[in-house]
Order: structure tokens, then sequence, then C-alpha cells
């Protein structure tokens, strides 16, 4: 418990800072930072490595590809499919080399941890280049971390009915429909601290609708990585966040989220 309160009081006004106010380049920093760990968490959690200490070119090259693509995806983004053609041409004929060694399942995750993770992340960037306030920015979060915690608590008093009990044994139906209230309660909140700290003119009935939507979104993701864990048998993706996992145990909805919220904004506004 004092580990989890302890990433809290340090995490959360570290990421207000990095979102709201720092220069643009030291959010890219810090995304490319995540989608490398990410790309880590992914290899080690498919048996390609089995700790930092550990060099292996799979890997290596998923972690350095994870990085590129965010910096690509700042200043360069006509380039991205480029890079998407080069790393996999890489990839495939470093697997052909290694024929037998290196799994096809391995190939993959590479492949998710260097274009998928780091394009999804990048979505805040592109939120960014809208040139909305940037409390936009924190939708991502808000969407993802009041779906998780409305589902958590309503869940634990009054679940009873499973919600993929293959995938997550303890997630319940009810926790899931009280993910949908608290994400159109974060939506309203926020709508509110726009419409009248800085006269966004925000629609409520859209927001909800966003944010309802995005709760279904996060819930996916969630689940998502939870069947990667699940198949592979581990508990957490990493310890970087102390009891609360890794990048992928801590943003798994935020991956999902926030590229759908990138694509959708320019409707809401």
């Amino acid at each position: 418990m004092r580990s989890r309160v302890l990433v809290s009081v340090v995490g959360v006004p570290l990421i207000l800072l990095i979102i709201l106010w720092a220069p643009v380049q030291v959010m890219v920093i810090a995304l490319a930072l995540l989608s490398a760990i990410a790309a880590f968490e992914l290899m080690r959690c498919v048996g390609v490595v089995k700790s930092l200490r550990e060099s292996c070119v799979l890997s290596n090259v998923a972690i350095l590809g994870a990085l590129c693509t965010v910096f690509l995806l700042y200043k360069y983004e006509d380039y991205y499919a480029s890079l998407v053609v080069f790393y996999t041409l890489l990839i495939f004929s470093y697997a052909v080399y290694r024929a037998g060694a290196v799994k096809f399942q391995q190939i993959m995750a590479a492949l998710f941890a260097m274009f998928a993770v780091p394009y999804a992340f990048a979505a805040f960037l592109r939120l960014h280049e809208m040139g909305l306030h940037r409390a936009y920015l924190l939708l991502p979060l808000l969407f993802s971390f009041c779906s998780d915690t409305f589902a958590f608590f309503v869940g634990r008093t009054m679940g009873k009915h499973k919600l993929a009990p293959k995938v997550s044994p303890h997630k319940t139906v009810e926790g899931a429909v009280g993910g949908l209230i608290g994400n159109a309660v974060g939506a309203v909140v926020f709508a509110l601290i726009m419409n009248l700290g800085f006269n966004e003119g925000l629609d409520y009935p859209g927001i909800v609708v966003l944010g309802i939507f995005c709760s279904v979104v996060a819930q996916l993701g969630d689940l998502s990585f939870s069947l990667i864990k699940r198949e592979f048998g581990i508990k957490d993706y990493g310890h970087i966040f102390l009891e609360h996992g890794g990048v992928l145990d801590r943003f798994d909805s935020v991956i999902f989220v926030a590229p759908v919220l990138s694509a959708m904004m320019p409707l809401l506004l």
C-alpha cells in the first residue's frame, strides 16, 4: 500500500507537469521512454529476453524502433510508413537468418511494440498539434482511469456476473457498467471545468457519449493486455511502478483510448 501511495504522490504531479506545462519536447522524450520500456516488457513477456542484463538483437531492435517511432511521428510523420516497411524487412531478415530460434509470435510482438504502442502514445502529440488547450491532453488519462476506478469499486461492491472469466476472472458486468458511469461523470466534470474556467463551449451530451464510448475502449484495452499476460503465464509486465506493475500494466487502457480520442476529437469540437 505504501508503494502505491508513493507512486501516486510522485507520478500524478509529474504527469500533470509534463502534459500541462513542460515544453512539448519533454513530452516527446517521456512518450518515447514509455514506448521503449513497453517494448522491453513485451519482449520479456513473449520470452525473447528475461532481464535488462541480457542482450538480444530482436529485443534491441524493438526498443530502438519504439524510440524512433515516437520521434519520427513528432517531426516526420509522413515517413512513418517507410519506417514500418524498413523495420519489418529487417526483423524478418533476422528471423530467416535465425530460422527456428525466432518464433512468429515474437516477430509479431516486436512489430506491435515498435509501431502500434508508440503510435498510440504519440496520440498525445497529435492532440497537441490540433492547437487545443493542453488540458485536453489529460482526456486519455481521465477516461482510462475514471473507467478503471469506477469499474473496480462497483465490481468489488456489487459485482455478481462475470464479464470475461477466461481473461480476467475478477471483472464483472456490474463493474463494466460502473466504468461507463464513471466516464460519464468524469466527462461532465471535465466539460464543466473547461466551459466555466476557459470558455471552451464543450457540448455536454457529446462529451458524455464520447466518455462512455472511451470506457468501452478502455475496458477492451485492459482485457486485451490481460489476455496476453494470461497466454504467456505472467502476473505483471514489469515493476517500474512498484506494486502498480509495468508500463503495459498501468497504461493498457490509455494505449487503446488515446488514438481513439485523437481521431474523434475533431468531431467533438
